[in-house]
């Protein structure tokens, strides 16, 4: 009769982890959980057998990934392999306590504070990025450098130009003897400290030789921020032999900052503070060339942005968050990592299907997503149950037919005792 209670009661907690299953069949990010029996054998003596039951455990497959299912929000977010995401509850970020629990899937938008908020209440974390938009080195064996993730939806950005790359094409006919030397302007927009335009302004003055060809060039720069002041004057030659014919030969500095053969670059002081140029290293077809007759301006490119309005927020697949703003400009603002385990179904399971490191779980990691074991980082989608509903049915079935069985062992006892008793009678 025992083993026939025991069955009884290990029957009715199979059955309760299947109907968990199937209540949330539907419930993003759950993880199914599994019960097992294990036989209890007692000593067999003389002969006789005396049956010892049946106990469970169970387990929930924590490391078990379901489907994922696309959405129209740019910060649903699924894990697309291992890992797990660092979440907080709300509740907590008054307090300051920040306690790390952990989620495989999320949809999370901003809230009042411009926190990324869930439905349920969790605040995703991350790393912020500094001002250059690169992630400071961290400690990744614990969470005491991840901080909420907060996005300044409302405020006004702006970053100023630090760093100028210039790339063109000098006509080789203009340092000729018996061209016109005619200069070629150019000016190039940048950004001050404060987000206002300012402009660096280029001329180009070619050496006209009494003969032949100089192949030299003056460069002059000017800062409107500066009234229009000098700021830099480079004496640039090019190579005119058949290998590296047209790329720089050499670059000397008359006033402003050395040229750096190394980089390629120059330094020269705005109003705002140092900025550097680069015009390409020497012998580079890459950088500033001078050949033909056409100058072209080919490629101009510089950092900072404009004072502008953050309209949009993505995530990428190596967990970088990047800000997208009314001027065109991106940044990237925070870096989501993946958190793994040696054993993630040895977490400890709380609401809103969060988890929390445990002793069983081991140790945990926070890694780039993509790089060692995790996999990616998916936005616009959610991981769906693991539930499957067909097998929690059939398990069902199973399940009810082992309970009626075990009850009609105990009927049966309850028969076989009745018949002891008539004995005496």
């Amino acid at each position: 009769m025992n083993a026939g209670v025991a069955a009884l009661s290990a029957n009715a907690s199979r059955l309760a982890t299947i109907s968990d299953n199937i209540a949330n069949s539907s419930t993003f990010g759950y993880k199914r959980v599994e019960t097992d029996f294990h036989s209890m054998v007692t000593t067999n003596s003389g002969g006789a057998y005396s049956a010892g039951g049946v106990r469970t455990t169970s387990q929930r497959m924590i490391d078990q990934r379901g489907s994922l299912v696309s959405t129209n929000n740019s910060t649903d977010l699924a894990v697309r392999g291992r890992g797990m995401l660092p979440v907080v509850r709300s509740s907590q970020i008054a307090s300051g306590t920040n306690e790390m629990l952990l989620a495989t899937t999320g949809s999370f938008r901003t809230n009042e504070q411009g926190y990324l908020v869930s439905e349920s209440g969790l605040v995703l974390m991350g790393w912020p990025a500094q001002s250059d938009g690169s992630i400071p080195n961290l400690p990744r064996d614990t969470s005491a450098g991840l901080v909420p993730v907060q996005l300044s939806v409302n405020q006004l950005s702006g970053s100023p130009t630090t760093q100028m790359n210039l790339r063109m094409n000098l006509p080789a006919t203009a340092t000729d003897a018996g061209s016109p030397g005619d200069t070629q302007p150019l000016s190039v927009e940048y950004y001050d400290n404060l987000g206002k335009s300012e402009n660096v302004e280029i001329e180009l003055i070619p050496t006209v030789p009494a003969t032949g060809s100089s192949n030299a060039w003056t460069m002059v720069l000017r800062d409107t921020a500066s009234g229009g002041a000098v700021i830099g004057e480079y004496n640039l030659t090019f190579d005119d032999n058949r290998t590296s014919g047209g790329t720089l030969a050499s670059v000397t500095a008359v006033s402003g900052g050395a040229y750096d053969p190394a980089t390629g670059s120059f330094v020269v002081n705005v109003a705002g503070g140092p900025m550097e140029i680069n015009i390409g290293q020497i012998g580079d077809s890459n950088g500033i060339t001078q050949l033909s007759d056409t100058f072209a301006p080919v490629s101009i490119t510089r950092d900072g942005a404009a004072v502008s309005t953050m309209t949009s927020v993505e995530v990428d697949e190596n967990g970088y968050v990047y800000a997208f703003y009314d001027s065109g400009v991106s940044r990237r603002v925070f870096q989501i990592p993946l958190v793994d385990l040696p054993n993630p179904n040895g977490l400890t399971a709380l609401d809103s299907q969060t988890y929390a490191p445990s002793r069983d779980s081991g140790t945990y990691f926070l890694w780039d997503a993509g790089d060692g074991p995790t996999g990616d980082l998916v936005s616009f989608a959610r991981e769906e149950s693991t539930t499957d509903v067909a097998s929690e049915l059939t398990d069902m079935i199973q399940t009810q037919r082992a309970y009626s069985s075990s009850a009609k062992v105990i009927q049966t006892v309850d028969e076989m005792l009745q018949e002891t008793t008539n004995i005496k009678r």
